[in-house]
């Protein structure tokens, strides 16, 4: 071990600006040695207006400009030429003899570097094994990834063909029993007309034989016999349409909106997956009411208000939370998981929107969004407009295109 004069000496040699040992020593006033580069530095720093008082580095004694001499009795200390392999420090001839290396293993300090250098190249070959393995995990963990990304695209598009799917039974079934209503509604109307009819029939035939009958009779008969001819004349059926107008309309307009909406969906489902993006909740924008999930996918209203401090970038009164990505342009899709909540809102917003105070959603405001409210649905950009929707979504996707 280091003698404590020893110890002293060595740490008065180094330069507490770049804690390198001193090169050209010099003093100052207060009584400490710098290198002359590094407290020359000091001044024009100070003469430029980047520091506000000239002081000394180490105690903050004010000094004068360019007040510091040569230390020489620092540039007469002996260079450190040597080096103890016990004590792993540099040392000069005068400390070798000295009584706490004599019985050290001394070499010059050149020849001490080499071998360190030829000890740390050795070292190098297993590090340099250790890279190639980080690498190759490397690139298996990016395979991972990529093939986790894909399946992530696969379960979007299933999931989406899925619903799609599930909307086109509904509708086709819905589009059956409209059709079987029409059906039997017509089925209806035929049977009276055929019942009328066999009446009408059943009637003329008695008329008709009736008027033979009496055709051998006087005038005066005959006139009884148009009377009741007259009498008993009703009116024919009208005729009942077997055509089902109404639904084969139905058809046609279903036809033509599937047709568009198929394409459209392509469009939108293609330019979707390309842009999908994953998307985490910024616990620095949340209200204080909301919790998030600890991997920050999710988000609940709590009971109480949590004790988190009140940052310009926090929103209060209103609980909402943004997402931490940010996006300045391009195409971009997530899908939220709304469930069965009733009410909630989505969208976007601009980063520069203001977060305290009352929040009205709208394009003026800096936000786009859709909510649900009282079982509505409503678009909220330059003015709130109803979203009609058969079928309630448990999962609400948005199409960023900027």
């Amino acid at each position: 071990l280091r003698s404590p004069v020893a110890a002293d000496i060595q740490d008065e040699l180094i330069c507490t600006i770049c804690l390198e040992y001193l090169t050209e020593p010099v003093i100052i006033t207060c009584g400490h040695n710098f290198c002359r580069a590094c407290i020359t530095q000091c001044c024009e720093e100070w003469e430029k207006g980047t520091r506000p008082e000239l002081t000394c580095p180490q105690c903050r004694e004010p000094f004068q400009k360019w007040e510091f001499k040569p230390n020489t009795q620092l540039n007469n200390i002996e260079s450190l030429k040597l080096f103890c392999e016990e004590d792993g420090e540099a040392i000069c001839w005068v400390c070798e003899k000295s009584r706490d290396h004599r019985w050290h293993t001394v070499v010059p300090i050149e020849e001490a570097a080499q071998d360190y250098k030829v000890k740390l190249q050795e070292a190098l070959g297993p590090l340099r094994k250790e890279l190639e393995q980080a690498l190759a995990l490397k690139s298996k963990e990016d395979e991972k990834t990529s093939e986790w990304k894909v399946k992530e695209k696969r379960e979007v598009i299933t999931d989406e063909f899925n619903r799609l799917h599930t909307w086109l039974k509904e509708e086709e079934q819905g589009l059956l029993q409209r059709l079987a209503e029409e059906e039997r509604e017509t089925l209806q109307r035929l049977q009276e007309n055929v019942t009328k009819l066999s009446q009408q029939r059943s009637s003329l035939q008695q008329l008709i034989a009736e008027i033979e009958k009496k055709c051998q009779q006087r005038a005066a008969e005959l006139l009884k016999v148009r009377d009741r001819r007259h009498r008993n004349s009703s009116s024919e059926p009208g005729a009942v349409s077997t055509e089902l107008k109404n639904v084969y309309k139905i058809c046609l307009a279903m036809k033509e909106m599937l047709q568009r909406f198929w394409g459209e969906w392509k469009l939108l489902s293609h330019s979707a997956i390309l842009c999908l993006v994953d998307m985490t909740l910024d616990p620095d924008s949340a209200h204080p009411k909301p919790v998030l999930s600890e991997d920050r996918k999710c988000v609940r209203h709590g009971d109480k208000r949590q004790d988190l401090p009140n940052t310009p970038e926090r929103f209060d009164p209103c609980p909402c939370v943004l997402g931490t990505e940010k996006f300045t342009g391009g195409r971009r899709y997530w899908e939220v998981e709304v469930g069965d909540k009733t009410d909630w809102d989505l969208g976007v917003c601009r980063e520069s929107v203001s977060r305290k105070g009352e929040v009205t959603l709208s394009s003026g405001n800096g936000y786009w969004a859709v909510v649900l409210r009282n079982g509505e649905y409503e678009t909220c950009t330059s003015s709130r407009a109803p979203i009609p929707v058969s079928v309630r979504p448990s999962r609400v996707g948005i199409f960023l295109d900027y």
